[in-house]
């Protein structure tokens, strides 16, 4: 923890006049892929903090100053993309309650990030289409309580608990939207779709590249070439996919709705045959990678808990 404050991982994407690190998107998956290469949780952990400080894009400039420049905390966010709770207007406030599942590295967070329907004199609101109206908002850790129930094979360090906030209100500014940004840089025009199917993909793939170097020392290597082979190629990809959503933003074009799918549909193809081919090279590492002890046990652990994340499950 003290070494990713010093090396200031939690705000690789926070512009330089914030105090972060302002990392291109092609740097930042570089750094993300390494973490998750180093251990499965330091790489789930910053990318999923680091992704949500990336929010400071979509807080209103003085809620953005005020967290990342007044305090006297370093800014660590981390919250739920599930709608589990209600926010209703009071005034220039909203109150919200709610249960989410589930906030990565709890325990280290400054801040919780959550969704929830609007809720306005007793009904929800709606939107034009007639779904319930959604906001997001930020609420200080000593407005939330943690649950303790991350009880899962790997990932164990992320301590991803499920949180419960009751009754507390909080300033209208403490609410956004996820594609609406304040902030001028590149990386803020990505959108939050592509930006999290890239930062995720990172992690499949830094894992699988640990699990191959650990497998090699066991296995001979000709028996890991289809393995070897579906992470070359999905680095391939996911670097020329990164390259190609900055060229287009530098030239102040629009990610259109295909490229968009595009870029899914190859991240959801590519881990599903990682995960393929990582299962078909287990069973011939022997009684030693069944060992919890064993770093190949603790990668795969690592690897197949993080699969869970439903980002990539359809």
């Amino acid at each position: 923890m003290n070494w990713i404050k010093k090396e200031n991982l939690w705000n690789i994407w926070v512009p330089k006049t914030y105090g972060g690190l302002e990392s291109s998107l092609t740097q930042g998956l570089t750094a993300l892929k390494e973490l998750a290469k180093i251990d499965g949780s330091l790489g789930w952990t910053v990318t999923l903090c680091s992704g949500a400080n990336y929010f400071i894009g979509n807080l209103q400039p003085g809620k953005a100053k005020e967290i990342f420049l007044d305090a006297t905390y370093a800014a660590c966010f981390g919250g739920s993309g599930g709608v589990s709770g209600t926010a209703e207007i009071f005034g220039d406030s909203y109150q919200i309650s709610g249960i989410w599942h589930y906030a990565t590295g709890a325990p280290y967070l400054t801040h919780f990030t959550l969704n929830a329907e609007i809720v306005k004199k007793g009904s929800i609101l709606k939107n034009e289409d007639g779904s319930p109206k959604v906001l997001s908002f930020i609420v200080p850790k000593d407005k939330v309580r943690i649950i303790d129930d991350w009880n899962t094979m790997g990932l164990k360090a992320t301590a991803t608990q499920s949180f419960e906030v009751k009754d507390v209100l909080v300033h209208k500014s403490c609410a956004f939207l996820y594609n609406k940004y304040y902030l001028p840089q590149p990386i803020f025009k990505i959108g939050f779709s592509v930006f999290a199917d890239l930062t995720l993909w990172a992690n499949y793939i830094g894992m699988a590249e640990h699990l191959l170097e650990e497998a090699i020392s066991i296995m001979p290597k000709e028996t890991l070439c289809d393995l070897e082979h579906i992470i070359t190629d999905s680095n391939r990809k996911m670097f020329r996919y990164a390259k190609e959503v900055e060229n287009r933003i530098m030239a102040n074009k629009v990610l259109e709705d295909r490229f968009i799918h595009e870029i899914h549909k190859e991240a959801s193809v590519s881990v599903q045959m990682i995960s393929k081919n990582i299962i078909g090279v287990f069973p011939g590492l022997g009684v030693k990678a069944s060992r919890e002890n064993h770093a190949l046990n603790q990668i795969f652990r690592d690897y197949f808990t993080a699969t869970q994340h439903h980002i990539f499950s359809r």
